[in-house]
């Protein structure tokens, strides 16, 4: 029937019924990309694709070092299997994913109008900059974005606001600038909005209430000001808010409390004022509510107290007021709690026991008065307590004793009383105790010694007795101890100068009497000390803290002596000064004599090395701005201009302090600056160590190596020996890893060069040098970096000689952590110790701190230490602060790795030697 009626029909008809109907296909096929195949043969081969000549010229644009990484990019191929490139069916690329590649350079050279069918891009993680091109707008299908995390400066074009299909946009952590463009408010299918991170300005436009679909809205770290719009009330799907650390200002709108899906606000580190939203929870489901460091006042909303759901407050740093007996209520959920600093009255209650997720309790600084509840022990995941300067009274539960998550334990500034806990000696994962200024008496519990863990005691202003127990000398790991302003009696144990890393003590305003330990010569970490009103007598430690420490310090005391502000000498050292005139007065004119003589020598021992250095074949071209290159005749200028340039060696111009001395900067008259290592003298004036000092100069006067730092010159003198090196401007590897910017610059490249570098220095010193010369001291404290971090090995104090038909044995020396395991049992030197050294600095380097914990693990186990290392993968010794490597520089971590656990080995002759090393690492310095 159909075809005889269509017979029928006039041809015009039929005619025009087949036109339409093509147009109707033409039109699904523009539609519905990835099926337009299913009408037609595809027209658009994987040759006639446009994308691929785009995507080969942003490729051409960015730097020599991103070109590898996109080594897949090729003409001719299928740019439908490139690293990072997604296609529909049609080979119109739909996905750009090129997130963590370390791409370098910008996007005015990704042509966004060739990829018509894009639909998401991903440049997480690179380092990609300039500006965000304006044709952005023309990717209209896309919906996912995200450009995090690059160095994108300008502005947010307004563009964006044609993305209409977007979803996604994620812009945080660049330097883009500018306001938020109101077009913004066009994307009407938005999401998720993540700017944070960045510079932007302005005021949060209002238009972002169009937004009904955003449920993620994160601008926080901009300096943004202005009121937070009360548009956003009408956000339904909204249930992430944060805008945390602007400059935001004004009151909290009310039209909050419409946010029933909201689980996280976060309006901290602002200048808001007023009172938190009456209904703020009426929903039910908020979890995280942080709001600290604001202008706020007024009580705590009661919607807050029946809000179950919460498992984070943070309302710190405000002018709120209320009694917390009954404005808060049960939390089964909360994990974190910080009311500090406001003005909260009332008594803890023993409903905080109930909170059995919770793992921080602050309330300091406040009005809160009454006895700690011993109930608030069965919130057993407590690891952080702060309920100081308030006004709690009785004494400290025996029960929190039972605390063993517990690190950080601060109840200062109370009235509390009674003794101090034997219990708390069972915490053995407590950090930080201070409970200074109560009225705490009885002894300090030795049970504190089992605190292993502890890194700051305070339990100064209390009315603690007794004398201080050896035990707490046992925890290693103390930094700070301040037991001032007791009545603590007996002498100071001289156990406390096992204390290696400790490095403030206070133990002033207390009846401490006999003399100071002389252990105490040997806490070189110690910078702070202050032991001011005792009754303690004798000759000071002669260690930099005691040396410089200010009268007020050391002042009240029985009978302290030695060089230090306002002490006087000690008996010996007046003996010896009056000795020392009448051997003067009796011996000038013999002593003028033999000074005579011996300026002679020294000017001819001076000039002879420069003879024989003009008999090789290295001239050295004297630079007569160089003070050190005319030192040869001239030396007592410039020992004079080092003691003019450094004050006599003031402490504002150390850098650092080692086991033998400290190290100056020096800027001499002529610009030039040096490093000066002044050595460590006794209180006779003899040198503390003179086997090092000569050691140095032997070693470094041997050796020319570009990594191994310079010697310019020495001085040996009654008042001053010191060496002279070039200077370092970039500081030590150790203090690198330990500052968190500066281990994300040191990036993985540099790290690899850096080991390389090193075993370079080291294999010269041991294979080609003659005789060899060992380093005994590898560490990350003597590795120095230059402004570029080019790496330089420095401090050759501990340094030896190896003499092939001699024994070689010495006694032990280096930096604690480095030593190889047979130093326990033999003083026997080889070179394979530096080669031990070398594998811990180098997992030091790419775990970002030192391997202690795990050498100990894997040497303790019976097996082979290549047994051991089965279950370590890469991923786990990687510093975590940089982002993963990737191609070959992860196949060199990987290499770097391996070696270093060969060289760990137990039995030094199965260790590889320094020239083997090197020979493994001959990857190319980058």
């Amino acid at each position: 029937m159909t075809s005889l009626a269509t017979k029928s029909l006039p041809n015009q008809f039929v005619s025009f019924q087949i036109l339409s109907f093509s147009l109707i296909i033409i039109g699904l096929a523009a539609v519905f990309p990835f099926t337009s195949t299913t009408f037609a043969s595809s027209a658009a081969t994987k040759e006639e694709v446009p994308e691929a000549a785009a995507l080969l010229k942003w490729k051409a644009s960015l730097d020599n070092q991103s070109q590898p990484l996109l080594s897949s990019w090729v003409v001719g191929s299928n740019h439908c299997g490139w690293t990072g490139i997604g296609c529909n069916k049609a080979y119109r690329v739909s996905h750009i994913n090129l997130t963590r590649y370390d791409l370098r350079g910008t996007l005015s050279n990704l042509q966004f109008p060739a990829f018509p069918y894009l639909l998401g891009l991903d440049l997480y993680i690179n380092s990609l900059y300039g500006t965000i091109p304006s044709h952005i707008g023309s990717l209209w299908r896309l919906t996912f974005l995200r450009l995090s995390a690059n160095h994108f400066s300008g502005s947010i074009p307004s563009e964006i606001g044609q993305l209409i299909n977007l979803r996604t946009l994620f812009m945080s952590r660049n330097q883009i600038a500018g306001s938020i463009p109101q077009e913004i408010g066009l994307l009407s299918s938005l999401k998720e909005l993540s700017l944070f991170d960045n510079n932007l300005t302005g005021s949060i436009p209002p238009s972002i209430g169009n937004l009904t679909n955003l449920e993620m809205l994160v601008l926080y770290q901009n300096p943004l000001y202005g009121s937070i719009p009360t548009e956003i009330g009408s956000l339904d799907s909204l249930w992430n808010l944060n805008i945390r650390e602007t400059q935001i200002t004004g009151s909290i709108p009310p039209t909050l409390s419409n946010l029933t899906r909201l689980l996280v606000l976060a309006i901290g580190e602002n200048k808001l004022t007023g009172h938190l939203p009456e209904n703020l929870c009426f929903s039910g489901v908020l979890a995280w509510l942080v709001a600290e460091n604001n202008n706020l006042t007024g009580n705590i909303p009661k919607s807050i107290k029946t809000c179950s759901s919460l498992s984070r407050i943070r309302l710190d740093g405000n002018q709120l007021f209320g009694n917390i007996s009954e404005d808060l209520g049960v939390y089964p959920n909360l994990v974190f709690i910080d009311l500090s600093r406001n003005n909260f009255y009332g008594e803890l209650s023993q409903q905080w026991g109930k909170c059995h997720n919770l793992t921080s309790l602050k309330m300091s600084n406040n009005n809160i008065s009454g006895e700690i509840p011993p109930g608030l022990v069965e919130a057993t995941r407590l690891s952080r307590i702060d309920l100081s300067s308030n006004h709690l009274v009785g004494e400290i539960p025996v029960e929190f004793g039972t605390f063993f998550s517990l690190f950080e334990l601060y109840l200062y500034g109370n009235q509390l009383s009674g003794h101090i806990p034997q219990e708390l000696g069972r915490l053995t994962n407590l950090q930080k105790l201070n409970l200074s200024t109560n009225n705490l008496s009885g002894s300090i519990p030795r049970g504190l010694g089992n605190c292993s863990k502890l890194l700051f005691l305070n339990l100064s202003n209390n009315r603690l007795g007794d004398s201080i127990p050896v035990e707490l000398c046992q925890v290693r790991s103390l930094q700070s101890l301040d037991l001032c302003y007791n009545v603590l009696l007996g002498k100071i144990p001289p156990q406390i100068g096992a204390l290696g890393k400790l490095e403030t003590l206070n133990l002033s305003h207390n009846k401490l009497s006999g003399t100071m330990p002389s252990s105490f010569d040997d806490m070189l970490s110690l910078t702070t000390v202050d032991v001011s009103y005792n009754l303690l007598e004798g000759p000071l430690p002669n260690i930099k803290a005691f040396r410089e420490a200010p009268f007020e310090a050391l002042q009240g005391n029985k009978g302290l002596c030695g060089n230090a502000t306002g002490l006087e000498a000690c008996m010996s050292d007046k003996v010896a000064r009056k000795k020392g005139k009448k051997l003067v007065l009796l011996g000038a004119l013999p002593v003028l004599g033999v000074l005579l003589f011996s300026l002679m020598v020294l000017v001819f021992c001076m000039a002879l090395p420069k003879k024989v250095k003009n008999t090789t074949n290295e001239p050295r071209q004297v630079n007569n701005e160089n003070l050190f290159a005319i030192w040869s005749y001239d030396g007592k200028m410039v020992y004079e201009n080092i003691i003019e340039v450094t004050e006599d060696f003031s402490a504002k111009h150390c850098v650092g302090e080692g086991g033998c001395g400290s190290v100056y900067r020096a800027s001499l008259p002529n610009g030039q600056v040096v490093a000066v290592k002044k050595l460590h003298a006794s209180f006779d004036g003899e040198l503390v160590d003179p086997k090092s000092f000569t050691s140095e100069i032997n070693a470094l006067t041997k050796i020319r190596h570009r990594n191994i730092v310079k010697l310019y010159g020495y001085c040996s003198h009654p008042r001053h020996s010191f060496l002279v090196y070039e200077f370092l401007q970039g500081g030590s590897l150790g203090k690198v890893l330990c500052s968190e910017e500066q281990a994300v610059e040191f990036d993985w490249i540099k790290r690899v060069n850096v080991v390389k570098v090193v075993a370079d220095a080291l294999s010269y010193m041991h294979h080609d040098c003659s005789p060899p010369i060992i380093h005994r001291d590898i560490s990350s404290k003597n590795v120095l970096f230059d402004s570029e971090y080019v790496a330089h090995v420095s401090d050759f104090g501990a340094a030896r000689f190896m003499k092939p038909d001699s024994s070689s044995w010495t006694s032990l020396v280096g930096t604690f952590g480095y030593f190889p395991p047979e130093l326990a049992y033999t003083m026997e030197m080889n070179e394979k110790v530096d080669v031990y050294s070398f594998g811990v600095l180098t997992l030091e380097i790419i775990m970002g701190k030192h391997p202690g914990d795990l050498i100990s693990s894997l040497l303790s186990s019976s097996a082979p230490l290549t047994s051991n290392m089965s279950g370590i993968s890469l991923e786990d010794l990687l510093d975590r602060r940089l982002p993963s490597p990737r191609n070959e520089v992860a196949e060199q971590l990987v290499v770097v790795a391996k070696l270093a656990f060969a060289c760990l080995n137990a039995s030094p002759r199965s260790r590889p030697t320094m020239q083997q090393v090197t020979r493994k690492l001959s990857f190319p310095v980058q």
